[in-house]
């Protein structure tokens, strides 16, 4: 699939270029907070104006004279972002004027093979922004555009302005593509995760708790399939989290979780699985995604010929209720099996998506309940499943019609659901079973399921 053209936009910290980018894309994701450094890494976001689609590239603040924390780092990513640009826009603050930070630069920005066009963004005033932006001709960069990244006010100037240096986009690939979720505690290697998948530094690798911010997301193709791999910030206990930067990026992960298809629930191969994990697996399961475990840090572990098999047992016993999922132990760091996740992955988003015919449903109820019969109350009365039908996939969801739901206790749900997976796979999906009440005569299918009648 041909790639999107990439619009970069660049500038000191605190200027506003989170919320400008909010506004040009249409959307809330990138994370505004009144603090410097909030963004790290490079965040993309689709983007379209006037006929045309392209990508928006959100980067941290440029500081060029500070060497402390992630400032190397976020040069780094923005020198990244820049250089697979088509186009970039560098944001200034029209309050507060031109500062040495922005001369430096643009002096930068002009050694650049880029076209670069300049936004002065906070001109909320109508009757000032045209004074405020004329002051930034000073950094010979050709037109400075008055811009408000909360109003709005200027935007579409500016993206006229753009559109032109953008390449055209021949096609673009119909298959859906699959949203992997990359979710975990801090530090247990989401981001390296990341960068391994795709083969690229895409996100800053730190040992400080707390580095990634935003929810990080980039395209992978593989063998004709995209996939919209997503990092997400490191969730920690409600209790430890304050409002602020990391508030904000806990909110993001778990939006990511809702909108993945296939979660990557990355565990710690040295710390095995914590009572956080065990929280997180929770939110994936009652959210309803796919989901693969990835024990990461493999390399780390000193192993003999039984310590995956004892690993594995210890794991399963943890996380009993994502029997489902399939664990694969790996490493970010030195590439080991990282290869296999995207396999594991493709089963667990073809499952996840997939619907299972109602003739299909009914053969298996036959067999389960001849071979184990529904459970019959004090009074004598037996439990009967008329017929089950499946209603819905992402996830796959069987509604079962049976006499009374109160007879079947969980379990014998336990045992139709694992019948289920035995007969029919469902394999790194969770799968729901809706018990509905209803009278003999009401549940009489139809004639164009009569047959398959349990």
């Amino acid at each position: 699939m041909p790639q999107l053209p990439i619009v970069a936009i660049l500038g000191r910290p605190n200027v506003g270029k989170s919320t400008l980018v909010n506004k040009l894309t249409g959307s809330r994701e990138a994370i505004v907070h009144d603090m410097p450094g909030i963004t790290r890494d490079r965040l993309y976001q689709p983007a379209f104006w006037r006929d045309r689609d392209f990508l928006v590239v959100d980067t941290g603040g440029l500081v060029f004279d500070d060497d402390t924390e992630f400032l190397p780092l976020i040069r780094e990513q923005a020198a990244v972002a820049l250089a697979e640009a088509s186009a970039a826009v560098f944001v200034v603050d029209g309050q507060l004027g031109v500062t040495a930070g922005d001369i430096e630069i643009a002096d930068w920005l002009r050694r650049q093979s880029v076209p670069v066009f300049l936004a002065v963004n906070k001109c909320e005033a109508p009757d000032r922004g045209a004074l405020q932006a004329a002051q930034f001709w000073e950094l010979g960069l050709g037109e400075p555009f008055a811009v408000s990244g909360i109003h709005g006010t200027g935007t579409g100037d500016l993206l006229d302005a753009v559109l032109p240096h953008l390449p055209p986009v021949e096609s673009l690939d119909e298959r859906e593509e699959i949203r992997v979720a990359i979710v975990g505690r801090p530090n247990v290697g989401k981001s390296s995760l990341l960068n391994a998948l795709s083969g690229m530094t895409r996100a800053i690798v730190s040992p400080i708790s707390g580095t990634t911010r935003d929810a990080v997301d980039w395209t992978v193709e593989r063998n004709g399939q995209s996939y919209r791999i997503i990092d997400t910030a490191g969730i920690r206990k409600k209790k430890n989290v304050d409002y602020g930067p990391e508030f904000f990026g806990v909110g993001r992960a778990f939006k990511a979780i809702r909108r993945a298809d296939v979660v990557l629930l990355v565990l710690d191969a040295i710390d095995g699985v914590t009572d956080q994990d065990l929280k997180l697996a929770g939110r994936i399961k009652d959210d309803g995604r796919a989901a693969v475990l990835v024990l990461n840090k493999w390399d780390a572990i000193e192993k003999d010929s039984n310590t995956i098999y004892t690993f594995e047992r210890e794991i399963r016993a943890r996380l009993h209720f994502m029997d489902w999922a399939e664990a694969i132990f790996a490493s970010a760091q030195s590439g080991q099996r990282v290869g296999k996740i995207l396999d594991l992955v493709d089963v667990a988003a073809a499952e996840h998506r997939r619907r299972v015919s109602t003739a299909t449903i009914n053969e298996v109820l036959q067999e389960a309940t001849s071979w184990y019969t529904p459970p019959t109350n004090r009074q004598g009365r037996q439990g009967k499943i008329y017929y089950g039908t499946q209603v819905s996939s992402q996830p796959p969801t069987i509604a079962l019609f049976v006499n009374d739901p109160l007879r079947f206790k969980d379990d014998y749900r336990r045992y139709i659901e694992r019948q289920f997976r035995e007969q029919l796979g469902f394999t790194g999906t969770p799968l729901r079973l809706i018990w509905r009440g209803k009278r003999a005569r009401e549940a009489e299918p139809s004639s164009a399921n009569r047959a398959t009648k349990v």
